[in-house]
């Protein structure tokens, strides 16, 4: 049997460590039993959680020398480091050769230990950057659901989470036995493409008064063949001076500017209506359904048809 052991902490959230005990702690009675699954905690005993209530959780970090896997599901707030005594519980953990697992946020807690140092690791969306600010030897990818290394391994957002997990059991047990949860799960057994396509599209911060009336005028045309040149001169600037208030204020090229609204209009498209590839294509600028592919495998590593399964509304 292999031995998962869930590290938690206070507040700790529900979802996440669901995600593990939904894989490797459910009895499913068509298959044999394959993992053991237990929780433990640094204090044991109640835990509050960001559900509202709080948990009991009798086992300490002991628990850590009995697992083959150690998860670390969720680790807020992201700003506390874990205690010496749980660094070195994971290290030690890790050293006799089990596995560390991080889910989302848990990322920040095994960044920590230094397990990550010089190697690819991923976490939501939203915090990937504040990881890599705060922990440049780790080699992080925003975009990825999952990253793999045999000994660690990082999940994106909490769902991605489940992805993981479904990952990991494809690697044990191999492809049937990991499908054969995912169906009880009713989830795919891979999902197509990065988290990328699960963030917002991209919002100006800060936009000054001589900028907003040509982003605006822009945004009107995306169907049109705009170029740099043609941005610059409805301004009224060079292309140098543009160029420069675009990277001032917004952090990109006014051709980077120009495709990530292409993409985001693409998108908007796919997810609201039944339009063929060609027309969402065309109305966004992006002229064919073989560049409106391109870009998109290239910007959110998916393809359009599944980006649309996956967010297409119900009319």
């Amino acid at each position: 049997m292999h031995r998962v052991v869930a590290l938690v902490r206070p507040p700790q959230s529900t979802f996440e460590l669901a995600c593990a005990a939904e894989v490797f702690g459910l009895k499913r009675r068509e298959l044999p039993a394959r993992y053991t699954f237990s929780v433990c905690t640094e204090r044991p005993g109640p835990v509050a959680t960001l559900a509202g209530y709080d948990m009991v959780v009798p086992d300490g970090l002991d628990a850590l020398s009995q697992a083959n896997t150690v998860v670390i599901p969720g680790w807020l707030p992201i700003e506390e480091p874990p205690s010496p005594a749980v660094l070195q519980g994971l290290r030690r953990a890790h050293s006799r050769g089990a596995r560390i697992v991080s889910i989302c946020s848990g990322a920040f807690a095994l960044a920590h230990t230094g397990l990550l140092d010089g190697r690819q690791a991923t976490a939501h969306w939203a915090q990937a950057g504040e990881l890599a600010d705060r922990f440049p030897a780790v080699q992080v990818n925003p975009d990825v659901l999952y990253v793999d290394h045999g000994d660690v391994a990082t999940s994106a957002g909490a769902g991605a989470g489940i992805d993981l997990c479904l990952h990991l059991v494809r690697s044990d047990q191999g492809a049937g036995y990991a499908a054969h949860v995912a169906r009880h799960m009713v989830m795919p057994p891979h999902r197509e493409g990065g988290q990328l396509q699960y963030s917002a599209p991209p919002r100006p911060v800060h936009i000054d008064g001589s900028l907003a009336p040509l982003l605006q005028w822009a945004t009107g045309r995306l169907d049109q063949q705009l170029t740099t040149e043609d941005l610059a001169a409805h301004a009224g600037l060079s292309t140098r001076t543009l160029a420069r208030r675009f990277a001032d204020q917004l952090g990109a090229s006014p051709g980077q500017w120009l495709l990530a609204q292409r993409i985001a209009a693409a998108r908007e498209l796919l997810e609201s209506s039944d339009l063929p590839l060609d027309a969402v294509a065309r109305r966004s600028g992006l002229s064919s359904a073989t560049n409106l592919r391109r870009r998109f495998l290239r910007s959110l590593g998916t393809t359009p048809g599944a980006y649309r399964r996956a967010f297409r509304a119900e009319p």
